[in-house]
């Protein structure tokens, strides 16, 4: 009898289990939130926050090799980026720097508000949140534009003036040349229907072979290159027109500034366009009421992605506005 009484391991194996599957079952009907992988509530917000903090960890390593690179480039070719800065608006930078900050603030209001079951605050944190992203891209836009528009590009196209393609431009005055420019050929004249003469849309040169600015140790501070000096004779044959600078204070490898800058806020800017579709899909759901005190994860990881979205930005602000 004493054996009987005792059951062997083997039952109380399927009796643990059956404990298990039957607070298993208890949890998924109280909380319909709960995947079915999970035990509890808790676990399954402590899985997702530390896979959103694992996601962010790439993030930072994907943005930090930008930032390498900007850091190479500017200790290369510190007269570039001291140029380039200039043509970047400071006030509208600092206004898109103050948007970011205050979505992020209305961001973190949504997250207490979800936790606290207030769907109505928590729905208007998240419309300001939304408001705040598409200021933010709306103001891009208008620097992107402007720059565009005067050529303030990429790679050597950089270097053809942004009038060349309706004709309005002067032809260069070769007898004006200092007596050390090389020699070069106009490109072929066409009349316009204005009477303005047309030249090549095009330079002969890629911008990455002309040869660095001779400016004293780093920089500006020892006169101002033109596109005669700019560019030898090696690089340009004499039966080609020749390379030009739309500017007579521009160094050369200017484009390398515009370069790494479109790259790096074109990329924040996506982020930010991702950001505001998982918002769009939080306040789908948060009107639908599906946040309260006991499930507010959703809302809470797409807090932690638009905070590192917001500190991404407030380090290109510096970088790139004030440095000069």
């Amino acid at each position: 009898m004493s054996h009987a009484s005792v059951p062997t391991d083997g039952h109380a194996g399927h009796a643990g289990h059956a404990d298990d599957h039957g607070h298993g079952s208890a949890e998924h009907a109280k909380y319909p939130f709960l995947a079915h992988h999970f035990e509890t509530p808790a676990q399954q917000f402590d899985s997702a926050k530390l896979g959103m903090w694992l996601f962010l960890a790439t993030e930072v390593l994907f943005f930090g090799a930008l930032f390498v690179a900007y850091a190479v480039l500017r200790s290369r070719f510190p007269e570039v980026f001291s140029y380039g800065s200039h043509y970047l608006d400071t006030v509208m930078g600092g206004v898109n720097t103050g948007v970011l900050i205050l979505s992020s603030l209305t961001m973190a209001l949504g997250v207490y508000f979800a936790q606290r079951g207030k769907r109505i605050a928590l729905i208007i944190c998240l419309w300001l949140t939304m408001a705040g992203a598409a200021g933010f891209l709306v103001i891009k836009y208008f620097e992107y534009s402007h720059k565009i528009h005067e050529n303030l590009v990429w790679g050597p196209g950089f270097y053809v003036p942004p009038n060349n393609a309706i004709g309005q431009i002067e032809a260069v005055d070769l007898a004006k040349a200092p007596a050390a420019a090389p020699a070069a050929v106009a490109a072929p004249v066409n009349s316009a229907p204005s009477g303005v003469p047309m030249v090549g849309v095009r330079p002969v040169v890629d911008a990455s072979v002309i040869k660095p600015a001779s400016m004293g140790p780093s920089g500006l501070g020892a006169g101002v290159v033109n596109s005669a000096s700019a560019v030898t004779q090696d690089i340009i044959p004499v039966d080609l027109p020749s390379a030009h600078l739309e500017d007579a204070k521009m160094p050369p490898n200017t484009h390398l500034f515009f370069a790494i800058y479109y790259a790096m806020t074109g990329l924040h800017g996506f982020h930010v366009v991702v950001g505001m579709v998982v918002i769009g899909m939080l306040i789908y759901r948060a009107t639908r009421g599906d946040f309260g005190p006991n499930y507010f994860t959703p809302v809470d990881l797409v807090g932690l992605y638009w905070h590192v979205v917001d500190l991404v930005w407030i380090f290109l602000f510096p970088l790139f506005y004030l440095i000069h």
